[in-house]
């Protein structure tokens, strides 16, 4: 597939991971949360991945940090950030078993595609995706402030193994 600036197809599995660098810290502040060390080094954490995470991972990356974050915080500082509309929880097709993945708002949706084969998971963002949203504002006379998307299917890679 030719990719145009319509269509951006990312190279890893996060698009937006360098417009959001510091964000969670800063958006955090500015709601005026009480931002603990140990959360601060779970928001760095979050704020720095480039893939989409789960709790296990980010508990493992906070601890390379500061070996004294805890399971119980990493919960509930993921609880907060969902409550603050500042994540979004994933579950990737279920393609991992039933774990669930976080990854941080850029500034541009995007939709999930995953290879049902190896399991890879990368980002895929449209202008038609943005139009279709606002389709579905005007169609249903509301405000879309989350839009999630999966799409699963399988690569070139695992299509070239799989016999037909």
């Amino acid at each position: 597939m030719s990719v145009s600036p319509g269509h951006r197809v990312s190279t890893g599995e996060r698009l937006n991971t360098s417009e959001t660098t510091g964000k969670l810290q800063q958006a955090i502040r500015e709601r005026g949360i009480r931002l603990t060390r140990q959360r601060r080094v779970i928001l760095e954490v979050m704020d720095a991945a480039e893939q989409h995470l789960d709790v296990d991972q980010i508990l493992e990356r906070a601890r390379k940090i500061d070996a004294g974050v805890h399971l119980v915080t990493v919960y509930r500082t993921i609880d907060l950030l969902k409550k603050q509309g500042l994540i979004d929880e994933l579950d990737l097709l279920h393609l991992r078993g039933d774990r669930h993945y976080y990854e941080s708002h850029g500034p541009r949706d995007h939709i999930h595609v995953a290879c049902l084969g190896c399991g890879k998971v990368r980002e895929f963002e449209s202008r038609l995706y943005e139009q279709l949203k606002q389709q579905i504002a005007r169609d249903f006379k509301m405000k879309v402030t989350v839009s999630r998307t999966e799409v699963g299917g399988y690569c070139e890679e695992c299509l070239v193994k799989t016999p037909s």
